[in-house]
């Protein structure tokens, strides 16, 4: 493969790099060593392999504020650890608002957590290898009230917003905090709607929870001999 040489004269150098097909990641220790870097590597593409290199996508940067294959890197009190890139969770999040869109009314909530499990599966799948289980905390909390909010505009009326909450479980006092005037998400984020469509109840309904398959996925890895050395509860 051509990038091979790449991989050879980089290693000839002596250099800490990262490489995935055209995707290539080298960390030096100065922003001044970097900019040499960059240009001798943009150099020895150019003129020993006739490669162009893109400079739109490429630059000197600390590695927190560069990407690769949609991670990045970023230090904390226990040394250099992986993390989400920022446009990993914009995407992310632009398929969950895809999938909660009120707009999809011919969908039932069944389906509708069928294709975000399905989707969210084989998401976390490939980014379990990030160490920011709170990140993934987040995530499930953002899904749950966007889930939320869809019965909210389902139900349109106080009246039947305030029955099939009851029919749920929501305390009888509660009845007079529904029907706000406020906009959807904040009352996906209210008392009754939240006394009600817990965590538990998404999860008995079949949503899936990134946090849970995080943790699944990661001791499985453990248990493997490839994962953290800690098991994740």
């Amino acid at each position: 493969m051509l990038l091979d040489d790449l991989d050879k004269e980089l290693e000839k150098r002596g250099h800490r790099f990262v490489r995935y097909a055209d995707d290539c990641n080298v960390y030096v220790k100065s922003e001044r060593a970097g900019q040499r870097v960059m240009e001798s590597v943009v150099g020895f593409l150019g003129k020993k392999l006739k490669l162009r290199v893109n400079r739109g996508k490429s630059g000197v940067a600390r590695p927190k504020l560069r990407k690769f294959l949609g991670f990045r890197l970023f230090k904390d009190k226990v040394g250099v650890r992986i993390g989400l890139a920022p446009k990993t969770l914009l995407r992310v999040k632009a398929a969950i608002r895809d999938l909660t869109r009120a707009s999809r009314g011919g969908w039932t909530m069944e389906e509708r957590i069928r294709r975000l499990s399905e989707k969210l599966r084989g998401w976390i799948g490939y980014f379990a290898l990030a160490d920011t289980r709170s990140v993934f905390e987040g995530l499930d909390e953002w899904l749950r009230r966007r889930l939320r909010m869809v019965y909210w505009r389902q139900w349109k009326r106080g009246r039947t917003r305030r029955r099939n909450l009851r029919a749920l479980g929501m305390p009888e006092w509660m009845s007079r905090l529904v029907g706000s005037q406020k906009g959807p998400w904040r009352n996906a984020g209210s008392p009754p709607m939240q006394a009600v469509l817990t965590k538990a109840y998404w999860a008995n309904v079949g949503l899936l929870s990134l946090r849970e398959q995080y943790r699944v996925i990661r001791n499985e890895w453990r248990t493997a001999g490839c994962g953290p050395a800690r098991p994740v509860v």
